[in-house]
């Protein structure tokens, strides 16, 4: 369990630099590409926001999308969401964050089907950390804007990939908070200073 994050108040099983799987490589590895299994920047701004804002998740159905270990979701558990459903193509980040809303004492439930490009019923959409290159940033975003149009909440948390990218779209982000990185986060993330939390 590791709380040296933005968000001491959430527990999480996590790989850090304590743990053997943090230098292994690939070969030694029980789990290919375990994304699920670190905090990463964005995720952690978007938590703390919603942590300190629960007005923008309070008694409305969230879906966090590309949930990873299921930190934000959490968050919105946390903060009296009516219903949380984490979602990751991953399943076994599906599982991880089961494990992890567990460990928080919260209930959420679980999903790995691919929502993008699809209409959902859920009110308010999280997406942290999930603009990894151009093509999926661009999908997203297309995707979010519509959900948006249609009366959804959408909040991002993004470590500056998205500010830096070229993409149809970007100009419709309002940022809503800038969140300073710890320094064991900064030194884990190739020095990144801080994480933003936009809306639509």
């Amino acid at each position: 369990m590791n709380r040296s994050h933005l968000t001491p108040e959430i527990q999480l099983h996590l790989i850090t630099p304590n743990c053997e799987l943090w230098t292994a490589d690939n070969a030694k590895s029980p789990f290919k590409d375990p994304f699920w299994s670190f905090y990463w920047p964005g995720g952690q701004s978007l938590s703390r926001f919603i942590l300190d804002n629960p007005s923008f998740v309070a008694n409305k159905t969230v879906l966090d999308v590309g949930c990873g270990s299921g930190a934000c979701g959490i968050a919105a558990a946390l903060s009296n969401a009516n219903i949380v459903v984490s979602n990751d193509i991953d399943e076994v980040a599906c599982i991880a964050s089961k494990l992890n809303a567990e460990l928080n004492k919260i209930s959420l439930k679980t999903e790995s089907l691919n929502f993008v490009g699809h209409k959902i019923l859920w009110d308010c959409i999280l997406v942290g950390d999930m603009f990894y290159n151009n093509e999926l940033a661009s999908s997203l975003l297309k995707w979010l804007q519509q959900l948006h149009i249609s009366g959804k909440t959408v909040l991002i948390g993004d470590a500056g990939r998205l500010s830096k990218m070229d993409i149809y779209g970007k100009e419709n982000l309002k940022l809503l908070a800038i969140y300073e990185l710890p320094e064991n986060v900064k030194r884990e993330n190739e020095e990144l200073s801080s994480a933003q939390v936009w809306s639509m």
